[in-house]
């Protein structure tokens, strides 16, 4: 029993989101203002960010399963006021 424990621990949870914008610049944006956010966990959790063309991929890798939701929940948080504030000047030069 502990053996068949000890082999589920060691499973890792994967999410992946890709989020469209209407161009590059908005993704490269995006990744510059969500790219500075850190784990505040040092281990258990792995967030990946990148931009191909307008879309800005995020890749996580965790642990946990409440690790990864807090974590992911909390970016949606973030993306949700980046977007918001991006809406809100307008679209960049």
């Amino acid at each position: 029993m502990a053996d068949s424990f000890n082999r589920h621990k060691s499973v890792k949870l994967e999410f992946a989101l890709d989020v469209p914008f209407p161009s590059a610049r908005e993704a490269s944006i995006a990744l510059q203002s969500l790219s500075p956010d850190r784990e505040p966990r040092k281990g258990g959790i792995s967030k990946q960010l990148e931009v191909s063309e307008s879309t800005l991929s995020v890749r996580w890798t965790a642990d946990e399963a409440r690790i990864l939701r807090v974590s992911v929940g909390s970016f949606l948080d973030h993306l949700s006021l980046v977007i918001e504030t991006m809406d809100a000047f307008g679209p960049p030069v």
